[in-house]
């Protein structure tokens, strides 16, 4: 089974840089409250990091 991270948008994007928002619209994340279930890599993990101020993350096993 591979480790998958539940992200959820919890603050607005507005005002903020537009890498951060290009960030979000990477992990799937459209709006406040909508979540979205990625891969657990480092690539994710660094986007995470990157906008973390502006997200909510919870690991989830998959179900593959």
């Amino acid at each position: 089974m591979a480790k998958q991270i539940k992200v959820t948008q919890r603050r607005s994007s507005i005002g903020t840089k537009p890498k951060h928002r290009g960030t979000l619209r990477a992990l799937g994340l459209r709006g406040i409250g909508t979540s979205n279930i990625v891969p657990d890599n480092e690539a994710v993990r660094g986007m995470i990091r990157a906008v973390g101020h502006l997200i909510e993350h919870v690991p989830v096993e998959g179900q593959e």
